[in-house]
């Protein structure tokens, strides 16, 4: 890259951008959806666009301030129509089923009047030779073709506006070649003579497209099942304290720092705390964990769970977008709605399939005239190849295998954010793991400590809890629960300037004090001296693989208060997790930033292949790295902030979801549940969607090598063609609806 076009890419990384959602109606193939996204990236100011067929969404990246309105012109100077999408549930839910009904309605007033088309056909296999009039084939045609038929003349014109060509610009030549020939042979018919007419397959062909498209709508609803699954758990009202008294509000006027009454039974409609009442919520729709979880003043609940026996008062802390089940439903609705890597190859395809196609089936009518066939049986031939190469299955093989995937993974608690995640995870062999809250409960808690001769137990217990307070680390609960658990009088000073080391531990000031909390490389970075013989006993725990943390006094006189040793416990998940991983052929490593013998216990106990301990964050995702460059294709699991960078730096990042939101937005897959064997659940689904895309795209090829060479040389009328065509597409959509069948091998 020249100097000039570096500083030109860093003038427009500069430049504020924003992201708009459209939806976009009239695409039928790969080559709409290929177009669109040409004509939205020629858009000025637009620096990216991705178009999904199967949910008939585009996303826009572009630099802030670019109207939207030039994007909804471009897309209709293609020949669709676009709004803005607003995320409306209910209304997007409407407007596909009343599309459906249409669609529904179409088909059956074109199968009136085209299948009396079909009894000629079918009597002459029984050796009865009639035909309808000309008159009455011509009326019941002519209303198909024009009227039922119109949305392929519309779509098709505006593809050759755009100068290329789609599925619909196949079949309005196709049956318009049709219609015209029988015109034509009619016009030129001496006398009473019957001509020979091709009405019926002009007829036939776009009934059964319609009916290929009103399949294909319902199989694609079906595919959104998990959505509207989600968007069902939203109540549409909440019951709130609003001046001393009870009202029913709608949802969106509820705001926060609200108190909302939950009765036995029903939806929790917030995200909050729960400021009294004590009973048990059902988290199963969004967690996949069946047992109700015990809920206490305190405790948070999300929206869309359900409440169990007792009255609960929930303090509102989290509205609209914010809320936890919004986030997951914009996570499945974008993973949904992003592209595959395979599917950049489909859409270069596409790019060029129509136009070949097209000039195919021009040398099929030059070559059977040519072959002395004449007019009439060259142009039959010629449409045949026109509506046989309808790339309607090609479009849709990669989407909605994806969507059934995705949507599937989200019913039983897997979030995955996007298709890139789920292609890659099928190819991985190497997973490496978090300790401390993922392998392990990451609930440690304090089993020995000790103290200096500067220092008494119950300050050493007072000073570390004060330290740790408002920290979210594990650790920290632990010090807080044993200096609750020995009555420790809280601090009188409280702690000020708290800033966390990195992997290493905290450090604050407590009055005129400064302090560390961490560590033993914290406390070598602080130049406090640390005198192993006289602490035997930390070096003893240490040795048998708890975590040791020391707490050190480092101004004005630098010196070592104490010390508290930790141990965890297994996740009850994670040894079926690791067998599972080995089973599947995939080797496990542990990445932490904990002591080295207390990691090797864990992984002693899991069977983990490689351990790696005492790892700052940045050292996690080197190691990431170099699995990467070794050449495994990699996967890292883990919960907290200093887990970020390798979950990014892995091919594939798993997140769960009872971890950092900071660990969640750098993953690609999110665990809704502490239950580890969701990671080869993960992969699973993610392998059996890629074989359900490979089998599509495998179909959708096969179709269209086969079945052009078939009509080239006459072997396929156009009937039959435009069965086969429509035949392809709704093969494609049920063969992937069948990942819907997908249950995790165990729970649930």
């Amino acid at each position: 890259m020249s100097r000039t076009e570096t500083l030109n890419a860093l003038r427009v990384a500069a430049i504020p951008h924003e992201t708009v959602d459209l939806v976009v109606e009239g695409m039928t193939c790969a080559s709409c959806v290929g177009r669109v996204e040409r004509v939205l990236r020629k858009t000025p100011g637009v620096s990216a666009a991705s178009v999904n067929l199967a949910t008939e969404r585009a996303r826009v990246e572009m630099q802030a301030g670019v109207p939207v309105a030039a994007l909804l012109e471009a897309i209709g100077k293609a020949g669709y129509d676009a709004r803005v999408d607003t995320h409306a549930p209910r209304a997007a839910s409407d407007d596909a089923a009343d599309a459906e009904r249409r669609e529904g309605v179409h088909v059956l007033i074109a199968a009136i009047l085209a299948l009396p088309l079909a009894i000629p056909m079918v009597a002459a296999v029984f050796g009865v030779h009639a035909m309808w009039p000309a008159w009455l084939q011509f009326a019941l045609a002519t209303p198909v073709q024009f009227w039922l038929g119109a949305r392929f003349y519309r779509a098709g014109w505006g593809a050759l506006r755009a100068g290329s060509g789609n599925m619909d610009l196949l079949v309005a030549l196709g049956t318009s070649a049709a219609y015209g020939l029988s015109v034509v042979e009619w016009a030129r018919a001496a006398g009473g003579a019957m001509p020979d007419l091709y009405f019926e397959a002009s007829a036939i062909v776009i009934m059964l497209v319609l009916f290929g498209k009103w399949l294909e709508r319902r199989a694609r609803r079906q595919t959104a099942a998990a959505i509207r699954a989600l968007q069902a758990l939203r109540p549409s009202h909440a019951r709130v304290v609003r001046d001393a008294r009870e009202v029913e509000v709608a949802l969106a006027d509820v705001r926060v720092g609200d108190l909302a009454i939950v009765p036995p039974g029903q939806r929790i409609p917030v995200d909050g705390r729960v400021e009294s009442g004590v009973g048990t919520v059902d988290e199963s729709m969004l967690t996949g964990e069946s047992t109700p979880v015990d809920k206490h003043a305190g405790d948070r609940v999300t929206g869309g769970s359900i409440n169990g026996e007792a009255l609960l008062h929930v303090r509102v802390d989290a509205v609209g977008a914010q809320t936890a089940l919004e986030k997951i439903i914009r996570l499945v609705e974008d993973a949904q709605t992003a592209k595959a890597p395979i599917q950049r190859l489909v859409d270069r395809v596409a790019a060029v399939f129509v136009p070949v196609v097209i000039a195919v089936a021009a040398l099929t009518l030059a070559g059977w005239v040519m072959a002395g066939a004449g007019w009439p049986v060259a142009i039959i031939r010629a449409v045949s190849v026109l509506v046989i190469a309808c790339p309607c299955a090609l479009g849709l093989a990669t989407p909605v295998a994806i969507m059934s995937g995705t949507g599937v993974a989200a019913r039983f608690g897997i979030l995955i954010k996007d298709a890139e995640a789920l292609e890659r995870a099928h190819r991985v062999n190497w997973v490496g793991f978090d300790k401390t809250g993922t392998l392990t409960v990451g609930r440690p808690r304090v089993v020995a400590f000790d103290r200096s001769a500067n220092i008494s137990r119950g300050e050493l217990l007072s000073l570390a809890a004060e330290l740790q307070r408002g920290s979210s680390h594990p650790l920290a609960r632990a010090v807080l629960d044993a200096a609750a658990d020995y009555a420790a009088e809280p601090s009188e000073t409280p702690a000020t300037q708290v800033r966390a080391l990195a992997g290493r531990g905290i450090a604050a000031s407590v009055g005129e004090r400064a302090f560390v909390f961490g560590n033993r490389q914290a406390i070598q970075d602080a130049h406090v001296p640390l005198d192993d013989a006289r602490f035997a006993d930390a070096r003893a725990h240490r040795a048998e693989g708890r975590t040791v943390s020391w707490l050190a006094e480092t101004a004005p006189l630098p010196r070592v208060l104490g010390w508290f040793a930790f141990a965890d416990t297994i996740r009850p998940s994670a040894p079926e997790a690791i067998g599972r991983l080995h089973r599947l052929g995939i080797r496990c490593a542990m990445l932490t930033g904990d002591n080295a013998p207390a990691a090797a216990r864990i992984a002693d106990a899991l069977g983990i292949d490689h351990v790696e301990a005492e790892l700052l964050p940045a050292h996690k995702a080197a190691r990431v790295v170099e699995a990467r460059t070794s050449g495994a294709v990699t996967a890292m699991v883990g919960d907290g902030i200093n887990d970020a960078p390798a979950l990014a730096a892995a091919d594939v990042g798993i997140a769960l979801a009872s971890g950092t939101d900071v660990a969640m937005h750098a993953a690609g897959i999110t665990l809704m549940r502490g239950d580890l064997s969701r990671v080869a659940d993960a992969l699973e689904i993610s392998r059996r969607t890629y074989r359900k895309i490979q089998q599509n795209l495998f179909w959708a090829f096969v179709y269209n090598v086969v079945g052009i060479p078939l009509a080239v040389f006459g072997l396929l009328t156009p009937i039959v063609a435009g069965g086969a065509m429509a035949a392809s597409s709704v093969c494609v959509v049920v063969n992937a609806l069948w990942l819907r069948r997908w249950r995790p091998a165990r729970g649930g």
